[in-house]
């Protein structure tokens, strides 16, 4: 399973920049870069809290890739 996420379509979409959301929610711009690049995996407590500041469940906005990778036989 891959945790995935539509962080910055949902950021873009909402109006926010990479740095208004970090502050936000309390973190800086390369978090939220690394977050969207799928380089770091937020905690519980942060993924709730972008998701409150994006309006959006937590569930719509991080999600597990369930899918097999294919076989390369």
């Amino acid at each position: 399973m891959i945790l995935k996420n539509t962080l910055k379509e949902v950021r873009q979409k909402k109006g926010f920049t990479q740095e208004e959301l970090g502050t936000n929610v309390g973190v800086s711009r390369q978090t939220i870069i690394s977050i969207e690049r799928y380089r770091y995996k937020p905690s519980l407590e942060l993924a709730m809290k972008i998701a409150k500041k994006l309006n959006i469940r937590i569930e719509k906005l991080f999600y597990f890739d369930l899918t097999l990778p294919a076989n390369k036989d």
